[in-house]
């Protein structure tokens, strides 16, 4: 029995385990996609236990059927789950069943014919130039202990001017630091170096300068005022007090600034493979929605701005 509620064979408990142990330990994938996955394939395996009333073993994988799969997979959509997180979940269960066939254990023909749900078409919300350029300008007016606006100027300045997702942001150390760029460590553990930009540059050397801790080369830069590694919650806040005081759109986050960076690079012709690197995207795909991004722009400032809209 797992600690899921359903039991698992001996040789299935021992299948399982190797394969997160080859996500981990060869793929490198990170701790939360692990996560992610295991409870994807322990979804499907909690399934076929209540079908089968019982222990699931080899065997009831190998009879699986292609009409087996998207029955699981309505039973997922009945419980309100949407098309995103099915294509998500599919996408750990076919990790398994690719291990196993790699192993030369066993191969699912079934599952080579199940489509993968048709995700949602969801656009980025950036801000604007201005507004984008009035939150980092803003955050000396809303704090008046200097070294903490200087270190939220830096956070947001990293956000916007060099594209970082929070989590990258607050995980920066000094080693990290290279003059005109910076060593980054995204998704996955995959590494890329971001130039830096002169204004993002200047907000990060002011806070260092004014940081009141012992910074030491290989721990987080930026710190919360009890020196303990800074908490991405309060880079949340700081972005809703701006929202209150300049009257940006709930949309305004950390997350809404890498995007707003990408899509004004882009509008300004940046080349899209470039964009890719920057953001640390592993596929274009992923890079690809700003371009609907940009177009909804043009089509907004046609219907605003021509004469005949």
């Amino acid at each position: 029995m797992t600690d899921t509620g359903f039991a698992l064979s001996d040789t299935l408990k021992r299948l399982r385990a190797g394969w997160l142990a080859e996500l981990s330990a060869i793929r490198r994938l990170s701790p939360k996609t692990v996560e992610a996955y295991t409870r994807d394939l322990d979804q499907l395996m909690a399934f076929l236990s209540g079908h089968i009333g019982g222990t699931v073993d080899l065997s009831d994988l190998k009879d699986l059927r292609a009409a087996d799969l998207r029955a699981f997979l309505a039973a997922r959509r009945r419980d309100g789950i949407g098309s995103s997180s099915l294509a998500r979940g599919l996408s750990g269960i076919k990790s398994f069943f690719a291990h196993l066939e790699r192993n030369g254990v066993m191969a699912l023909e079934a599952l080579s014919v199940i489509r993968t749900p048709k995700r949602p078409a969801t656009l980025p919300k950036a801000l604007t130039v201005t507004e984008a350029k009035s939150a980092i300008d803003t955050v000396d007016n809303l704090e008046e202990r200097p070294w903490v606006a200087a270190r939220d100027t830096a956070v947001i300045a990293l956000c916007y001017g060099a594209g970082l997702r929070i989590s990258e942001a607050l995980a920066l150390t000094r080693r990290d630091l290279d003059g005109q760029s910076l060593r980054v460590v995204g998704k996955g553990g995959r590494v890329r170096l971001v130039p830096l930009i002169a204004a993002v540059r200047d907000a990060i050397t002011q806070y260092l300068k004014l940081c009141p801790f012992a910074l030491s080369a290989s721990e987080p830069m930026f710190r919360g005022v009890k020196g303990g590694p800074l908490s991405p919650r309060l880079v949340q806040i700081r972005l809703q007090a701006l929202r209150s005081a300049l009257g940006l759109p709930a949309s305004a986050t950390p997350h809404a600034l890498r995007h707003s960076f990408a899509t004004h690079l882009l509008g300004r012709g940046g080349d899209l493979r470039a964009i890719q690197e920057l953001l640390g995207h592993a596929s274009l795909s992923t890079t690809q929605i700003y371009t609907h991004v940009d177009t909804e722009r043009l089509l907004e400032a046609y219907a605003k701005a021509h004469p005949r809209s």
